[in-house]
């Protein structure tokens, strides 16, 4: 008898406990929810892609962080930037950070990636890759190892990559020596939405369009933030920025 009693408040307790994890992330979700109705979400997106972004001075190395993969939409983004940046300013010469391939070929995602920037424009002879880091802290130690032979004070680098991982990899630079660093992000660019609407019923079409994608695209944008700030956490945590 007192051992069924026993059982029973034990079950009574974990469903106790299984009900307030249940509240909780039903909050969680309703916030998660109401937030994407607003532009927060798009704010703290756009805040991770600027911050501390700005370089004193024309990048003369500009580095393309992989991210993932290649080809992929991030990759091909990424590349776009990099192509930009590159055009923008010639003498600067570009780093390809990201894992190589152990079965090296010509659509190895590294090779696809310089490939990409070829087609856009850029010569073959600036562009260099960096294939042992598998995270942003070790990219950058391996970029100031094989950059060593330059001075620091020389060095001002512009970092692709996408937005939400702008703040840290930025950070994580400077951690590891580099004194002039910045960023510019692959931020994405919308459709126009009066391409979308059409002629007719544009404020009913304006309202279902702002359900239909804005937010579902901010709740996404919910998901990429949190995510980075806890890598960020992690980060600091290593006392790696």
């Amino acid at each position: 008898m007192m051992m069924t009693f026993y059982k029973k408040h034990i079950l009574k307790k974990i469903f106790s406990y299984f009900k307030n994890i249940l509240v909780v992330f039903g909050a969680i979700l309703l916030l998660s929810l109401a937030l994407s109705f607003t532009s927060c979400p798009y704010w703290a997106y756009y805040w991770l892609g600027v911050h501390n972004a700005n370089t004193k001075g024309d990048p003369n190395v500009i580095v393309l962080l992989g991210g993932g993969g290649m080809p992929s939409p991030d990759g091909l983004i990424r590349a776009y930037y990099t192509a930009r940046s590159a055009a923008e300013f010639p003498k600067a010469i570009i780093y390809i950070a990201m894992p190589h391939d152990t079965t090296l070929h010509n659509e190895s995602p590294e090779i696809l990636l310089a490939f990409e920037l070829k087609l856009r424009g850029i010569d073959s002879s600036r562009i260099y890759f960096e294939p042992d880091g598998n995270n942003t802290h070790s990219q950058a130690v391996n970029l100031s190892k094989i950059l060593g032979n330059y001075s620091s004070d020389s060095i001002i680098l512009r970092i692709v990559t996408s937005p939400d991982h702008m703040y840290r990899s930025v950070a994580v630079f400077k951690k590891v020596g580099f004194k002039n660093v910045g960023g510019m992000a692959s931020f994405e660019e919308a459709i126009s939405e009066t391409l979308l609407l059409g002629n007719q019923n544009k404020k009913f079409k304006s309202e279902r369009l702002n359900f239909r994608y804005n937010m579902w695209n901010y709740l996404k944008y919910e998901i990429s933030v949190v995510r980075e700030y806890i890598a960020i956490a992690y980060y600091k945590l290593r006392g790696w920025m």
